[in-house]
């Protein structure tokens, strides 16, 4: 009975990427056409993609595990009675689908008595689809094949890759603490939403600052960056993937990002 839990848990990841793989098609179709587009009440943009995406989800896992309940971005929650759920994101960087831009994906995470245990995040524009499930590590696919990633072992700011996403979400003392930073760190980008985290997860950059979040957008990039060795939390240190804000690290630099994040 021990290993129960593991098998479980395997078993959701191979039907997740099931899932992706036929979500990719939808996400990518839409991609490739004419886009239906219309503003929400925060001015944040949604297209049929993410409707018929988070649909297509919701249908999967009613007929797949039909005690579980739902959260998404699009459709809200549903109660489930098994004690789990499943976190939706189904397009992740609209504004970027939008505009034609590659970098954007579903995102796919499982919470199991009130702990995230599964985090899957596909960009089928990119060809790329990260995954981890709680103890078993963090893996990519791509055109290469599946490999075990994890984060750097820079542990000097001068030697840091920074990335960030919007600054207009930050206040005025994070702004300018951002730039600070950005000017001492080796490098700086703002590739920002679920991209960067994963960058952050496979050892490509060594920190993420971002704000404005739900926590659709954060669930399953915190599995796979925890899982490949960093640490997630919000502005004060506290861990999380409930939003509105996030520091992602490689775990060694988290404290001086933090610090440079809030001087006191």
């Amino acid at each position: 009975m021990s290993n129960q839990p593991d098998r479980d848990l395997r078993a959701r990841l191979r039907f997740a990427h099931g899932l992706l793989d036929r979500t990719d098609v939808v996400a990518l179709t839409a991609f490739r056409g004419e886009l239906e587009i219309r503003a929400k009440p925060d001015r944040t943009l949604v297209t049929v993609a993410d409707t018929a995406v988070e649909t297509l989800i919701r249908e999967a896992l009613a007929d797949a595990y039909p005690a579980d309940g739902v959260l998404g971005e699009e459709q809200g929650a549903e109660a489930g009675s098994s004690g789990a759920r499943w976190i939706v994101d189904p397009i992740d960087a609209t504004h970027n689908f939008v505009r034609g831009i590659a970098i954007f994906g579903t995102l796919l995470a499982f919470e199991r008595d009130g702990e995230l245990v599964l985090g899957a995040v596909s960009a089928p524009a990119l060809g790329q689809r990260w995954s981890a499930i709680r103890g078993g590590g963090a893996h990519l696919r791509d055109h290469v094949g599946k490999r075990p990633i994890t984060v750097s072992r820079i542990d000097r700011w001068e030697e840091a890759h920074l990335l960030h996403s919007s600054i207009g979400r930050l206040d005025d003392s994070q702004e300018t603490a951002l730039a600070a930073m950005a000017r001492s760190a080796w490098r700086n980008r703002g590739f920002g939403d679920f991209w960067a985290h994963m960058l952050v997860a496979q050892g490509s950059a060594e920190a993420m600052i971002e704000a404005g979040l739900q926590p659709w957008d954060l669930a399953a990039p915190a599995v796979i960056v925890t899982e490949a060795g960093g640490r997630v939390s919000d502005f004060a240190g506290n861990p999380t993937w409930l939003g509105p804000e996030a520091v992602s690290t490689n775990g060694l630099l988290h404290a001086e990002v933090l610090g440079r994040l809030s001087p006191s």
